[in-house]
């Protein structure tokens, strides 16, 4: 095996709640932390064990929450407990990303950053591991933000979109001409027709010194006061700080607070075969069918005249299911899901908000 670069950091986003696989992923334990498919290695270590691949399994950040802490310990206890950085409140991954780079750079300031979700699938994994290598040793030699986009095979309007501009005179890297977040149906299939639009994968790639002079640029100076005030910090005085300030941080998407606000923002077209695994619909296309186009997750059910649905239950439980096309069942603890599968996108959400506003959080 090839030597890895100790100047290549990874960081995995475990916070998230899950919602968009709602009701088998819950505010309790979301989808991150479940063996959904019934492999044996739950979606975060399934992520954990991808990049161990590729990076020095010391340079392996996890972001979470200390709400969801016990379960990255747990699943992870190879990690070091100063590589798992739980924050005291749920923000979005703008936040998560500004401090894990704050720690990493003041563990290596020559560092290179790739920024997963912990919810993907990759289908080819020779070729994820080529980009991701080919990505950093872009980032380590250019101040730039690389994103890494797939070409879409469908009018998703569940995903995010990266236009493509002008070639950067490296390899399959362009500078990003424009993002767009969850577009409706009809502006996805136009951005497919294009040819011009990539699905935003959540990957993404710089060196340390240039995303942190991008964080201070669009982000509030939060850590940078604590740089001020003990230019000697240790990682205590740090998680204290963090756990005083925190809930001061906007709650911003990296994409929303740093990407889609810089000049400077390339993407990589990329190949590996990808899916998010966040969505029913990313599931229904990821993963291999059965008679009549239909997905079983780690479910038994006896399909008659039903086509292209996707099934998830408990263990135990049996579906017969007749004439059915088209649909999301899944059923989890006291919660049954039957939706149309190509709107669940933005159903699921809406569900889950008006669920708890009306019934509380015992069924969210």
């Amino acid at each position: 095996m090839a030597i890895k670069n100790t100047n290549y950091y990874c960081v995995i986003l475990a916070g998230g709640k899950g919602k968009r696989l709602w009701p088998c992923s819950r505010d309790a334990k979301p989808k991150q932390f479940l063996d959904f498919f019934g492999v044996g290695r739950t979606q975060l270590q399934q992520t954990y064990d991808r990049f161990v691949k590729i990076v020095p399994k010391e340079n392996i950040f996890i972001n979470t929450t200390k709400q969801y802490l016990h379960y990255v310990v747990e699943q992870l206890p190879e990690v070091d407990g100063n590589h798992i950085m739980a924050e005291p409140v749920h923000r979005n991954t703008a936040p998560s990303v500004a401090w894990a780079a704050h720690r990493i750079d003041r563990i290596n300031p020559h560092a290179c950053i790739i920024v997963t979700p912990s919810d993907q699938a990759i289908v080819r994994d020779d070729v994820f591991r080529d980009n991701i290598i080919e990505g950093l040793e872009f980032v380590e030699q250019n101040d730039r933000l690389l994103t890494m986009g797939v070409k879409p095979t469908r009018p998703e309007p569940g995903y995010g979109y990266i236009q493509v501009g002008e070639h950067s005179g490296v390899d399959d890297i362009f500078k990003v001409k424009a993002f767009t977040e969850k577009p409706d149906r009809e502006f996805a299939n136009m951005f497919v027709e294009s040819g011009e639009w990539y699905w935003n994968t959540g990957l993404f790639l710089s060196n340390v010194r240039y995303l942190r002079k991008c964080m201070g640029t669009f982000m509030p100076a939060i850590l940078r006061n604590l740089d001020n005030l003990r230019p000697d910090w240790t990682i205590e005085e740090e998680n204290l700080y963090v756990d005083e300030h925190f809930p001061s941080f906007p709650n911003l998407s990296i994409d929303y607070g740093i990407l889609e606000k810089s000049d400077n923002v390339y993407v990589m077209k990329c190949d590996f075969g990808w899916a998010d695994l966040g969505t029913w619909h990313g599931i229904y296309e990821a993963t291999s069918k059965t008679e009549g186009d239909n997905v079983l997750v780690d479910t038994q059910a006896i399909f008659d005249d039903s086509h292209n649905n996707v099934v998830k239950l408990p263990k135990g439980r049996l579906a017969v299911i007749n004439g059915l096309d088209g649909f999301i069942v899944a059923e989890e603890g006291n919660v049954l899901f039957i939706c149309k599968k190509g709107d669940s996108s933005s159903l699921v959400r809406k569900y889950v908000n008006e669920i708890q506003l009306k019934l509380g959080d015992d069924y969210a």
